[in-house]
């Protein structure tokens, strides 16, 4: 079973939220330059991590990178570019809607094969379901937020693969578990 362990003290939590921001607001004026990297160690290592954009409490915009493709703090730099303009399922952020996201940032653990079902905590667990060239992947706070139990988290990360519901438990499918540090 996984078992993440990551300490994000308070003051690289709001360095990695205002970095979110300033990659959005940057990219509206056209400037393409990151940031210099910070002190923390942390914030160099190399995690997966998704930025998610809500406003008003509605989802707006969450893309992420499972295993991470270089320092943290240059993930989230990419990650909340891409959640605010090129979200399929939402049109590209506008500079007035700025203002009004809500930042959230999952930084993901190990990702691991699932050979555990029952062993699901809602709230703890993110899942993927892949199969065949599908795959789906929801973030632990997603079954939480949604009231869901462990079966209904499973049931909808195989929609989300475009499977059915039931494939997680079928086989040629795989199914995977992480953990997040969410904030």
């Amino acid at each position: 079973m996984p078992d993440f362990h990551l300490f994000l003290n308070d003051d690289e939590k709001k360095y990695l939220k205002e970095l979110v921001t300033k990659s959005i607001a940057d990219q509206f004026d056209g400037r393409d330059e990151l940031p210099e990297a910070p002190k923390s160690e942390v914030l160099k290592r190399t995690l997966g991590a998704f930025v998610t954009l809500k406003i008003d409490g509605h989802l707006r915009g969450c893309i992420g990178n499972v295993q991470g493709t270089g320092q943290l703090f240059t993930t989230i730099w990419e990650m909340a570019r891409a959640a605010a303009f090129h979200d399929p399922r939402f049109p590209a952020l506008t500079r007035e809607e700025l203002d009004k996201v809500e930042v959230e940032i999952s930084i993901l653990g190990p990702i691991q094969e699932c050979h555990s079902p029952h062993q699901i905590q809602v709230g703890v667990h993110g899942l993927i379901v892949s199969r065949g060239n599908k795959s789906g992947l929801l973030l632990p706070q997603v079954a939480t937020e949604n009231g869901w139990n462990s079966e209904t988290f499973l049931a909808q990360t195989c929609a989300k693969a475009g499977l059915a519901a039931d494939a997680w438990n079928k086989v040629g499918s795989t199914l995977f578990w992480f953990e997040a540090v969410v904030f």
